[in-house]
């Protein structure tokens, strides 16, 4: 669970989650230009890869490849284990 909140505790990777949530199975390039155009990030596709490395050994991206394009997809089941640790209770 450490790396998942490592992985969510950066706001640049908070970023590309959010991007992946509005458009999953995105490219490099693809997540690289949407961080610049809607969060005014403009980090090196290196800088952004490493992001996506964190994320990946956090179990929040999966990736796949087709030909030489890498596509990258989010997966929230990490996130699962958050809420069993601090189970959401009704107020009274």
């Amino acid at each position: 669970m450490d790396a998942v909140f490592k992985a969510i505790a950066d706001p640049t990777r908070r970023a590309i989650l959010d991007e992946l949530v509005d458009r999953d199975g995105q490219t490099l390039f693809e997540i690289c230009t949407r961080l610049v155009m809607k969060h005014d990030l403009t980090s090196s596709r290196q800088a952004v890869s490493q992001h996506l490395a964190v994320l990946e050994e956090a179990g929040l991206v999966t990736t796949r490849r087709e030909g030489r394009y890498k596509f990258h997809h989010l997966d929230t089941t990490p996130l699962r284990s958050i809420l069993g640790r601090w189970p959401i209770r009704e107020q009274p």
